[in-house]
């Protein structure tokens, strides 16, 4: 083996099941995790999630089930979507296991002995949804940046870690740690205006990692979740640490780029090499967002089309920029890129080479594939330009074997030409084995050459092939809206009905959890002709809770408002119309739902 890389995603937050924007993170990871090892190089690649976070054990609270079984369930959604894209990951983290802790501690007792951690009373803006704290100026409008949150004000002791002590240092690591330009600039900015110190605890909590000698403390969320990047190595932490390449998205790109490089100062560790900081996926130019309730679900996806369909949507997205995503672009580069361009190639040459055989030649025709300009695009982190290079070649050989006519009886030396485009495709197959995997050993298999950096340089070996299967089914994109169409019709009667039957998850019937609720506010929702929204109190042990409900067709608004009602509270939260509504009103319908009768306690 080559030399060691180390690259590691993000770890994701459980609060919710995974959206299209985790799935773009983990494939561009995996794509240069493959081309690291296609180079030989000894790769180790770690993803994971975060359970340890607040947001967590809220979002448990809500559905009416444990933490634990909670985090359990929607971090297996978390490993079926590494399963599903094919990602080639050499471990998977969950921070709430016990080793990680040891690690956590370990490094905060490292800082406290530096005597860069200290006590004082901290007062701030609150987003739990960040779990950090932000100053008036930090905030859009009064909100979070992030999730377009208003703040809570919060008073509490804490426990401090000495970030100001570490800015002239970090102003000159970050100008070689953090790429693209555009990310290192934001930060550098912010640290040369203004680097303040940073409360690293949580009192009273009691989801999360203790803090050293102060069990009354939990070890603020994100110090936990930055060192899984260390604590993921677990015994192989001196053959791969430091990180060669961390990479996440533009919202967490503070954390990354001055907070972590502090930490590992602080405690005495070798900095990682470089910070890759992508863009979001956007739906109709807005960030996509499980808090904003416009998430594409890749599992859905998935289950819809080829992994490797998946994967090249998602890898000719410009990973530096926010770019717009959605299955009708899914379905146009499957189409116009992967089926007539690629899989017409591999289908045509295979079918002309098992009936006329190959013989071997000088490859003149390799010399117009830019070898060097498409690992130059690989080392700048520039995955849609390397496709579109690879693509291009894609086109000539496409063009080429119109122009040569091979299937033509008149066409002379057909089997040098057949050979020449069977060479040029064993080197597309394996320069394209880092962004569709399955496909490439699909290539491989017909043309008996294997995906290696050995392979790439050396002529294909003249054997017998036969026609190759259909690498990629058209899509129609005509029936798949009007598919799509008549689901979501289906699915909006079933979700602005009043009894929202889509919500229960009948495995949890057996706790069924039904409460009385007074209702305190009926607003209307814009786009919504059944739909109220219902803000409803069920006392001091649950709070206040947000339910979209169907019945603007049957009850007025001030016939609903100050009514007791009865409700279902341990039902898992859906995204109505961009709204969560938490929970389920029980109501009698009768068959035709022309008639829906609330069940009121006290009566109307």
């Amino acid at each position: 083996m080559g030399k060691k890389f180390y690259i590691t995603t993000a770890i994701d937050y459980v609060n919710a099941k995974p959206h299209v924007g985790h799935a773009f993170e983990k494939t561009i990871a995996d794509a240069l995790a493959r081309y690291h090892r296609l180079k030989e190089e000894d790769v180790f690649f770690l993803t994971g999630v975060d359970e340890n976070a607040q947001k967590n054990v809220e979002a448990a609270q809500k559905t009416g089930i444990s933490t634990k079984e909670f985090i359990d369930k929607n971090t297996g959604l978390f490993i079926e979507l590494c399963k599903k894209l094919n990602l080639s990951h050499d471990d998977f983290i969950r921070t709430t296991a016990k080793e990680h802790a040891i690690v956590v501690q370990k490094l905060v007792k490292k800082m406290v002995k530096k005597g860069d951690i200290y006590k004082d009373i901290y007062k701030g803006l609150y987003c739990i949804g960040c779990e950090t704290y932000y100053t008036e100026k930090d905030l859009v409008n009064g909100k979070c940046p992030e999730h377009e949150t208003i703040p809570e004000l919060r008073e509490e002791e804490a426990y401090f870690f000495k970030l100001s002590k570490y800015k002239k240092q970090l102003l000159k690591i970050i100008p070689n740690y953090v790429t693209p330009e555009i990310r290192r600039n934001e930060v550098l900015k912010r640290v040369n205006e203004e680097l303040k110190d940073i409360c690293i605890s949580r009192k009273g909590a009691k989801w999360g990692i203790d803090f050293p000698n102060s069990k009354d403390y939990k070890i603020w969320v994100w110090i936990d979740a930055l060192i899984n990047y260390i604590s993921g190595l677990k015994n192989k932490e001196s053959k791969y640490w430091p990180a060669d390449l961390h990479i996440v998205g533009k919202g967490i790109n503070w954390f990354h780029s001055v907070i972590w490089p502090a930490l590992l100062l602080s405690s005495d560790y070798k900095l990682p090499n470089k910070l890759l900081v992508h863009g979001y996926l956007n739906v109709s130019g807005k960030k996509m967002s499980k808090s904003l309730g416009n998430t594409i679900d890749p599992l859905e996806l998935l289950n819809k089309y080829p992994s490797d369909v998946v994967r090249y949507s998602l890898l000719k997205c410009n990973l530096f920029d926010d770019s717009d995503y959605s299955e009708e672009l899914l379905i146009e580069r499957n189409n116009n890129e992967l089926a007539n361009k690629l899989g017409n190639l591999v289908s045509r040459i295979s079918a002309l080479a098992e009936s006329h055989g190959i013989k071997k030649t000088a490859n003149k025709l390799i010399k117009k594939l830019n070898i060097k300009k498409i690992e130059k695009h690989f080392e700048n982190y520039e995955l849609d330009k390397a496709l579109n290079e690879i693509f291009l070649f894609i086109d000539i050989c496409n063009e080429y074997v119109q122009n040569k006519k091979p299937w033509e009886d008149k066409t002379k030396n057909k089997q040098e030409i057949l050979y020449e485009l069977s060479d040029s495709i064993k080197a597309i197959a394996i320069l394209l084995s880092s962004f569709i995997p399955e496909t490439s050993n699909k290539i491989s298999k017909v043309f008996n050459f294997k995906i290696s950096i050995k392979d790439l340089k050396s002529p294909l070996k003249v054997s017998k092939i036969k026609k190759s299967q259909i690498l990629f089914q058209k899509i129609d994109i005509k029936k798949k809206r009007n598919k799509q169409k008549e689901i979501n019709t289906k699915t909006n009667n079933k979700i602005e009905g009043v009894i929202q039957m889509s919500q229960i998850n009948f495995q949890e019937w057996e706790k069924i959890d039904l409460r009385v609720g007074q209702i305190t506010k009926v607003e209307d929702i814009e786009g919504a002709d059944k739909l109220y929204k219902l803000t409803i109190n069920l006392g001091k042990s649950i709070g206040e809770r947000t339910v979209c409900a169907g019945l603007k067709k049957f009850y007025k608004k001030d016939e609903l408002k100050n009514k007791k009602i009865i409700l279902f509270v341990n039902l898992a939260p859906r995204m109505m119309k961009g709204i969560e509504s938490q929970g389920m009103i029980l109501a009698a319908v009768n068959n035709n739902e022309s008639k829906v009768i609330l069940n009121l306690v006290g009566g109307i």
